[in-house]
């Protein structure tokens, strides 16, 4: 690759006539259209770039899902070495789309949190490699802010409201780090999760930081227990809201998304999908709507039609 040719796309703002919402301006930031299939390598490349700047010479990830992925992405046209620790649990296809990318793959405990402590390990044995986290580090949301930069550009005014899904939180906190350096900072966030992966809503029921016992929710990709503490910070500093769905209106989010838009995304980014796709009342108060199409690499034609036969929904159901 050419000398400091950025790894990520500028993607496209999207309006459809198909998904309009009367008395709405609505548009989808169509991440999903990334070399690796979600947003997740913009944070990740400045992550990386930053890591191998300071001296590191290899990169690890515990994620088997988008986050993963995007470090092995990098590594591979960066030409670093990576090392990709994952749980029992992950799928043979996980582990063959990262050694297609000459990412070398270790299976270490039975969930997420194990293999985060493996890896946490592994770099104080060796201070060669650089461990890149799935969402709770400052350059991943300095990543994930310029796709507000982009925004800045190809929107005709600001935007009203941002729709987004929150896993970990790495999301959220790129786009309110966004907002603020475009001076935007008074866009309302509706942040929205399934119920089974809600640690933010259930945080902010509770007014303090929750740890989920479980992840209980088709969209795996919003399963972490717990938020970045930097997220709930922001959702009491700025004008976020938190929102649940169910995993039956992620799904038909997915379905109505892809008869649409021609695009494959996973239930994690319907999530947010299905807030606008549903016109839920929470969006009432807003009129120009930018909703982020996160995207998904774990998706297949495949995998949508089982989801369909387990909620029995279909393209335009609600």
């Amino acid at each position: 690759m050419k000398k400091n040719e950025k790894l990520y796309i500028e993607t496209p703002l999207y309006r459809t006539q198909g998904f309009s919402i009367e008395g709405k301006d609505l548009s989808f930031k169509m991440e999903a259209y990334q070399p690796t299939g979600s947003f997740k390598i913009r944070g990740v490349e400045y992550a990386c770039r930053d890591a191998l700047a300071k001296g590191a010479t290899a990169l690890l990830s515990s994620s088997g899902g988008n986050a993963g992925l995007a470090v092995a992405y990098a590594g591979y046209r960066l030409g670093v070495p990576v090392t990709v620790v994952l749980p029992t649990t992950s799928a043979a296809e996980t582990i063959s789309k990262l050694e297609s990318l000459n990412s070398e793959v270790i299976i270490a405990g039975d969930v997420w949190d194990e293999s985060h402590e493996y890896c946490l390990e592994l770099c104080e044995k060796r201070s060669d490699i650089a461990y890149i986290p799935p969402f709770d580090h400052p350059k991943l949301w300095e990543g994930h802010a310029t796709m507000i930069d982009e925004l800045a550009v190809q929107c005709e005014e600001q935007p009203d409201l941002i729709v987004l899904s929150v896993g970990g939180g790495g999301l959220l906190c790129g786009v309110i780090e966004g907002l603020v350096r475009n001076g935007w900072q008074d866009t309302a966030v509706i942040a929205v999760e399934t119920i089974g992966a809600d640690s933010l809503y259930q945080t902010w029921l509770a007014g303090h930081p929750v740890t989920l016992d479980r992840i209980d929710s088709l969209a795996t990709c919003l399963g972490a227990k717990r938020v970045a503490d930097k997220a709930w910070e922001y959702v009491n500093k700025y004008n976020v809201t938190p929102c649940v769905v169910e995993d039956a209106r992620a799904v038909s989010a997915c379905l109505r998304f892809a008869d649409e838009m021609r695009v494959l995304v996973e239930p994690a980014c319907g999530a947010a999908l299905a807030v606008v796709l549903d016109k839920l009342d929470v969006l009432a108060p807003y009129k120009n709507i930018v909703a982020i199409a996160c995207g998904g690499a774990n998706v297949s034609l495949s995998l949508l039609e089982r989801w369909r036969e387990m909620f029995d929904y279909y393209p335009g159901n609600k």
